[in-house]
């Protein structure tokens, strides 16, 4: 079999594990992009997100990651829910819905993997969720999957924002998908306008230290800082504002992952239930959920946040 033949098959492993799409680019040093991170980096837009400033130049070059590589299979997996939260209740954001997506993943990447090396031969192959150092929207655009929207994220635009994007790292040459060439953002300024705390910046800059996402789950400091009071828009967990609000995502429809079914509580509690909610109940019903990631400490940190919030409007 050739290249194309190989690049076919692993198309229709990947629909076959349940991702909604799949492109291939040739692997090589994302320099560019380096440029950007290291800008991006020296002006502290990180917050204290350390582990991003570590593996820089794995996640700049996926030779690094997987020595001879030849090829990047980037894959995006739909998480928009069928159903939302109770009115009046403390935001959750949508991909934090169901089950961990990290484990959702690695058992669809693992199984592709494996259907690859048995197909094709003795290749050598690493998966990546986005815990890992591989800068995923990059290699989304580079394969044609879609364009980096104002508001950072990787917009399809048959299906809109609301994807996780994992990737694929493999030693041998494939047919490779051409670039995503245009930007559809045009003129539409949504996002930056929108966004609760003016995280979102020109040329596609996003300041992770303002992010409400940053605050809710990265931020492991049990206070968080005053100048943020009121600005939060309810959001107790991550932040969807930027995509709720982007035109494009008016294409988006429900997925079809069944780990991705929200947790009846998610869509049930009302703001009374989360402040009743003690830490073994939390354990039980979020045993499985993105919201464990913020522990228990964190929800009640963010929930208190967003009670005083309330309390002065």
């Amino acid at each position: 079999m050739n290249k194309i033949d190989h690049s076919h098959f692993i198309k229709k492993i990947a629909a076959q594990s349940g991702f909604d799409y799949c492109g291939i680019a040739r692997a090589e040093p994302l320099h560019e992009d380096a440029r950007r991170l290291e800008h991006w980096l020296s002006k502290g837009m990180q917050g204290s997100m350390h582990y991003m400033e570590n593996h820089f130049e794995l996640r700049v070059n996926p030779e690094k990651l997987l020595p001879g590589a030849k090829s990047v299979i980037t894959v995006l997996l739909n998480y928009y829910p069928a159903s939302k939260q109770s009115a009046n209740a403390p935001k959750i954001s949508a991909y934090a819905y169901g089950n961990d997506y990290h484990e959702v993943i690695k058992t669809k990447l693992n199984f592709m993997l494996s259907q690859i090396k048995d197909h094709i031969g003795d290749i050598h192959g690493r998966g990546f969720v986005d815990s890992a150092p591989v800068l995923e929207r990059s290699w989304a655009l580079k394969s044609g999957l879609g364009w980096i929207g104002k508001n950072g994220n990787i917009i399809n635009k048959q299906s809109g924002s609301f994807f996780f994007i994992a990737t694929l790292i493999v030693d041998i040459e494939l047919e490779y998908d051409d670039p995503f060439a245009k930007d559809f953002c045009g003129t539409c300024r949504k996002c930056i306008d929108a966004c609760p705390t003016h995280a979102i910046m020109e040329d596609k800059i996003v300041d992770g230290s303002k992010c409400i996402s940053y605050f809710t789950i990265e931020l492991k400091d049990m206070l968080i800082p005053d100048e943020m009071k009121g600005k939060f828009d309810d959001w107790m967990f991550g932040c969807d504002t930027c995509q709720d609000v982007c035109p494009w995502n008016r294409f988006s429809q429900p997925t079809h992952e069944s780990a991705f079914t929200p947790i009846p509580e998610i869509l049930n509690f009302t703001a009374a239930d989360w402040d009743e909610l003690t830490e073994e109940n939390f354990k039980k019903i979020f045993k499985d959920s993105p919201l464990k990631r913020a522990k228990f400490s964190g929800i009640k940190r963010n929930l208190s946040f967003v009670r005083n919030r309330r309390s002065e409007v």
